[in-house]
């Protein structure tokens, strides 16, 4: 089962320089990155500058209309009113099967803010406990994941969150 979680950085740049970190222990066989994507939001901008991870090798790979479907409700969907809010709304389900819901996208709306970044993993294959140690002194805060509650309580507890 894929696993999509969603870390936020302090800075704009720190999503990416993450990516970098977690593309060099899929390199080690770690984790398998299946694919990702990155929002920075730079203080003093209107909206977030979001970028998805070019990953032609991942079997499986999500195309960029996910990625933009998901961005334009987590982002841009509430500058436009309630009618077109609706409209997303019923294209919400389409995510239900990677384990976004509407608490999902409310607690990402509400983390990711200007100044702050954020990355969108979806990955397999994880060896936790070497994911955990490459990471441990990476300063990050683990917003949402799709794994189950005990998963999610334990990843927590592992990064300190």
């Amino acid at each position: 089962m894929n696993t999509l979680t969603v870390l936020k950085f302090s800075t704009p740049e720190g999503a990416q320089e993450m990516l970098n970190k977690i593309y060099m222990m899929q390199n080690k066989e770690l984790i398998t990155v299946v694919d990702a994507a990155t929002v920075s939001w730079p203080e003093g901008k209107k909206a977030p500058k979001t970028k998805q991870a070019v990953n032609l090798t991942g079997a499986g790979a999500l195309d960029g209309a996910f990625w933009g479907m998901l961005f334009g409700l987590l982002f841009f969907i509430p500058g436009f009113g309630l009618a077109i809010g609706a409209a997303m709304g019923a294209l919400s389900g389409h995510f239900a099967d990677y384990g976004i819901d509407d608490n999902f996208i409310k607690r990402v709306r509400s983390e990711v803010e200007p100044g702050t970044s954020a990355l969108f993993l979806m990955t397999t294959n994880a060896v936790v406990d070497r994911v955990v140690g490459e990471l441990k002194d990476t300063e990050f805060e683990l917003v949402s994941t799709n794994l189950t509650k005990e998963q999610e309580d334990e990843l927590r507890s592992a990064f300190g969150a």
